[in-house]
């Protein structure tokens, strides 16, 4: 009654397995990933998985609005050259203010999606492990044997 799965499906998952290693072999080997990892900072980061993904959601989220604001003060800066030095302070400071606003919001957003992703992992980890244990594949080839 159990529906069997095409070899063809274990292979690809064997293939691409080993391509997903072969990937992390290269960044691991990186001489630049070697130094940063030596360093405290990325020993401790190496303990903190969760603090890790959530910096690194963090950093790919809010590069947009630093990018902007970066914009926003150049722009006022070449405005303050015109003449407009008191609207440059107003504008930085609102742009400031709205910008402290729009990263704590991307903090806390970093944090739920780096909670979302971890809980998902563990889950589609654990589907995966149940549905193809070892001990499903001993009995599905024992059961040829016979």
């Amino acid at each position: 009654m159990v529906k069997e799965e095409p070899p063809s499906t274990s292979k690809d998952l064997q293939e691409l397995q080993r391509r997903v290693s072969l990937l992390i072999a290269s960044v691991q080997s990186n001489s630049k990933v070697v130094a940063f990892m030596k360093s405290p900072v990325g020993q401790y980061l190496d303990r903190h998985p969760f603090l890790t993904l959530t910096l690194l959601v963090f950093a790919a989220v809010s590069a947009v609005p630093v990018g902007v604001f970066l914009l926003l003060v150049v722009l006022t800066s070449l405005a303050a050259f015109v003449g407009v030095i008191l609207l440059e302070g107003l504008v930085i400071a609102v742009g400031s203010f709205s910008l402290l606003c729009v990263l704590c919001g991307l903090g806390f957003m970093s944090l739920i999606m780096s909670g979302t992703i971890i809980v998902s992992y563990m889950v589609v980890s654990s589907l995966v492990n149940y549905w193809i244990s070892p001990r499903l594949w001993t009995q599905h080839n024992s059961s040829r044997d016979c």
